[in-house]
């Protein structure tokens, strides 16, 4: 296979590992630098000029876009993608991760454990934002901090405060976070490569450094994760949108929690303190990926006109509960059933045999017109208002504020 690395820096250690990983398993590598490429937009024709020359055909892409070019790097890794070369790591999938506070975001609809975080930009919410997340101490985290850089604690209200303050005043974004204690300087790495955890390691800060970077002297420690670690950084990796990531979490009283996702990995501290072959397993990945890779389903499939993808719920009202696939008679209306998730696990091309049950979730393709039919009635969303606090009359007790749903 040919392989492209896109990173700015051939020489650093990262780099250095895929690119002899993959000359190891025989393929040909070549390590382009993501600002050198420029990107030609023509009807039907998507390509790409590197220094200047049409750039030759590539079978896969490994993305090693920096924080600083974030914007420039995800738009020619979308390049690739509708060039058809198969991409470790998608371009919304980088963006997504690079964001910290979209990160959150995307993971919160998710059950999936989370420091809880505030984000605001009135001076008036900040001290509610404080009380919300749980008080001082609390971690300020700038958006667009890296390698521990930009995150800061503090012990009070009033240095918070001044804080954050300080940052907005400099135009800076800040995310208010909740101070995971029981954590004690400690967070896990774990590094995923398509759905498998394949290291982990442990991040120790030194001395008072509540920060466990390597970068700002953490020391390192290799360990095996609990089934709840794994899955957990296997879930958020996915919900990423990322195929190989390195996930940071927590060790919280209630399980893990996710700081962040990163989609540029380093391989230095992790192949360093656990002695495995973290580029040779990122090689071989790609290389399987590259007959089958993924792709966006609704996108591929909603071209013509009419006919689309949605995902039919199956609820206690729903008149296909208790029936088999065969006799819904979703194939007769041009619906064809192409997966079914229960209980967290998803059935693929299910069998015409399967009954369905409540909870169920069926992914279909057909025509638009006719699933409408199955799809339930939403009922509207209750409107949360606050109860004003009345002054007492009289002798009359005050009635407390609370909510009330409409």
């Amino acid at each position: 296979m040919k392989i492209a690395i896109l990173s700015r820096s051939p020489r650093c250690y990262s780099t250095r590992r895929l690119r002899q990983a993959a000359i190891e398993r025989g393929h040909k590598v070549k390590v382009l630098d993501v600002l050198h490429c420029a990107i030609s937009l023509r009807a039907g024709e998507p390509t790409i000029y590197y220094r200047g020359r049409h750039i030759e055909a590539f079978d896969a892409v490994v993305p090693r876009i920096g924080a600083s070019i974030t914007y420039f790097g995800t738009a020619v890794v979308r390049q690739f993608e509708q060039m058809d070369v198969y991409c470790a790591n998608s371009a919304i999938g980088i963006a997504n991760s690079r964001d910290k506070l979209r990160s959150l975001q995307i993971l919160s609809r998710h059950h999936i454990g989370i420091p809880d975080t505030a984000f605001v930009r009135a001076k008036s919410d900040v001290l509610p934002a404080i009380q919300r997340v749980g008080g001082t101490p609390v971690i300020i985290k700038l958006l667009e901090g890296t390698q521990g850089v930009g995150v800061i604690l503090a012990d009070s209200l009033k240095i918070a405060e001044a804080i954050i303050e300080t940052l907005q005043s400099a135009r800076q974004n800040v995310l208010i976070q909740k101070f995971v204690a029981e954590s004690k300087g400690r967070d896990v790495r774990a590094f995923v490569v398509g759905d498998r955890v394949v290291a982990a390691m442990r991040r120790v800060a030194q001395g008072q450094e509540f920060r466990s970077n390597v970068h700002r002297g953490g020391r390192t420690e290799s360990i095996t994760l609990d089934a709840r670690y794994e899955e957990t950084a296997v879930r958020a990796a996915q919900i990423m949108g990322l195929r190989v990531a390195g996930v940071d979490m927590l060790e919280g009283a209630d399980g893990p929690q996710i700081m962040e996702v990163n989609s540029s990995p380093g391989l230095e501290g992790i192949e360093g303190a656990t002695q495995l072959d973290l580029a040779g397993a990122i090689m071989d990945f790609v290389q399987d990926r590259v007959m089958f890779p993924d792709m966006d389903i609704r996108q591929r499939l909603t071209v013509s006109r009419g006919y689309g993808v949605a995902d039919l719920f199956i609820t206690a009202q729903s008149e296909l509960l208790g029936r088999t696939i065969a006799t819904t008679g979703l194939r007769e209306k041009d619906i064809v059933v192409l997966s079914l998730s229960r209980s967290g696990t998803v059935i693929s091309n299910p069998r015409e045999t399967r009954d369905l049950q409540v909870g169920d979730r069926l992914l279909c393709y057909g025509k638009l017109d006719a699933m409408k039919a199955f799809m339930p009635t939403r009922a509207p969303r209750k409107r949360v208002r606050k109860l004003r606090t009345v002054p007492p009359v009289n002798d009359a007790p005050a009635r407390s504020s609370g909510t009330i749903s409409e």
